[in-house]
């Protein structure tokens, strides 16, 4: 049984539970595990880029696809500890660049965004004819706005491969709220650094970029235009995770700090999780955004928390059968 969340010496608050790996800038080796190079099509011209770390132990464990926030991309250092942790315990990894992010941008047109789950669905369809072993299971996690997109991926259905669980990391999942509270006064440095990244990676033109001055602007002249949407709310109102959580058939662990500086508690607090059986919701206090740098070790604790869970997952089945079994 895993202790609840503590904070570590000296990342004591959520501001600096959320800046450890900035402040720190830890290095994480995979070279001990071999990487593939993926391209996914996304069958309109785009590809996504991603990473295939094998294991050695095929079919023992369920291939990890990790899931990247916003402006991140595979070697974010919240993946990579991650990809190490899984790899370690025999799990092969896949981490997944989202649709023109980092080393995938040249393969891409167009960019990611909270609601593009179909390139998600498209991606992971992708995945199972490179790879013949997710066609057995995958289990997925997602990571802040990757997080948002892999919740509202699991609700919508129709999953190209089979899901044995997930896990969502600090997702949005009220895009209004969290851009709300980004705008708060006592969030300006966390605002200003990034919406500077959000420009640096985007294909905007120069000129409108110039015009942004906030997240919402980004969203309402970058972000909504060329995606279908109406504006910046529309687009937070049909991407929102929030929407679609109760058409999640996955057993799915859903990881939030109350003192997520950048994600108001409350849109985790206000919602009625226990009317889906297939959620498990964690609301520590403490661990920032994603951050979960607890006592007891240097993974992070939402890693080893997503360890737990995938064991308990993998135990479902069996359970079932036995269940079935003694009816008979």
């Amino acid at each position: 049984m895993l202790p609840d969340f503590l904070p570590r010496f000296p990342w004591l608050t959520g501001d600096l539970q959320t800046l450890r790996n900035t402040l720190v800038r830890p290095r994480i080796d995979l070279s001990p595990w071999p990487e593939r190079r993926l391209e996914l099509n996304l069958g309109d011209g785009d590809r996504l880029l991603a990473k295939l770390h094998l294991t050695g132990e095929a079919g023992v464990s369920p291939l990890l696809v990790l899931i990247h926030g916003l402006t991140g991309c595979e070697d974010s250092t919240y993946l990579r500890a991650s990809a190490a942790h899984f790899l370690n315990l025999g799990y092969p990894v896949v981490r997944l660049n989202l649709r023109g992010a980092g080393p995938g941008r040249p393969l891409a047109q167009g960019h990611y965004h909270a609601g593009r789950s179909a390139d998600l669905r498209r991606g992971l369809a992708a995945l199972g004819e490179l790879v013949p072993q997710a066609s057995a299971g995958v289990a997925l996690m997602g990571y802040s706005l990757g997080g948002n997109v892999l919740l509202k991926l699991l609700g919508e259905g129709d999953l190209p491969l089979p899901v044995l669980a997930a896990a969502s990391l600090s997702a949005p999942i009220d895009l209004k709220a969290t851009q709300v509270r980004m705008m708060q006064p006592r969030n300006a440095v966390y605002h200003a650094y990034l919406l500077r990244r959000m420009k640096a990676e985007s294909r905007a033109d120069p000129e409108v970029l110039a015009q942004v001055r906030s997240v919402w602007e980004f969203d309402e002249k970058v972000v909504a235009p060329p995606n279908g949407f109406a504006g910046a709310e529309d687009y937070y109102a049909r991407s929102a995770a929030k929407g679609y959580w109760r058409g999640i058939t996955v057993p799915t662990l859903i990881v939030a700090a109350l003192d997520d500086p950048w994600i108001p508690g409350e849109s985790y607090l206000r919602e009625p999780w226990r009317e889906n059986p297939h959620l498990t919701l964690s609301t520590p206090d403490h661990g920032g955004h994603v951050g979960f740098h607890g006592r007891g070790g240097s993974t992070p604790w939402h890693n080893r928390r997503f360890e737990i869970f995938l064991k308990e997952a993998a135990l479902q089945p069996a359970r079932s059968r036995s269940a079935a079994s003694m009816a008979k």
